[in-house]
């Protein structure tokens, strides 16, 4: 998961991914939907759909493994280029 703007206080979470060896059944089962093909592919995905700058200059990154276990990072990005 990816606060794409984080306060430092608050994780919103603005993008979620799912990696592992079947997460689309587990997921369709815990939603009781269907997740249209091409959306699915945009989560099931170790790289992040592009999103702005954040205004705090920070971004937090939370990995949830199968076991529950969390772990939560921020990362101070560069101030993007002018010009």
């Amino acid at each position: 998961m990816v606060a794409t703007d984080h306060d430092e206080d608050s994780f919103f979470v603005r993008h979620a991914y799912f990696l592992g060896a079947d997460p689309y059944q587990r997921l369709k089962k815990a939603l009781k939907a269907e997740i249209d093909p091409e959306a699915w592919e945009t989560l099931n995905s170790a790289t992040s759909r592009p999103f702005a700058h954040p205004s705090t200059g920070k971004i937090a990154i939370k990995v949830v493994n199968h076991y529950g276990d969390e772990l939560l990072t921020v990362l101070d990005l560069p101030t993007p280029p002018t010009g």
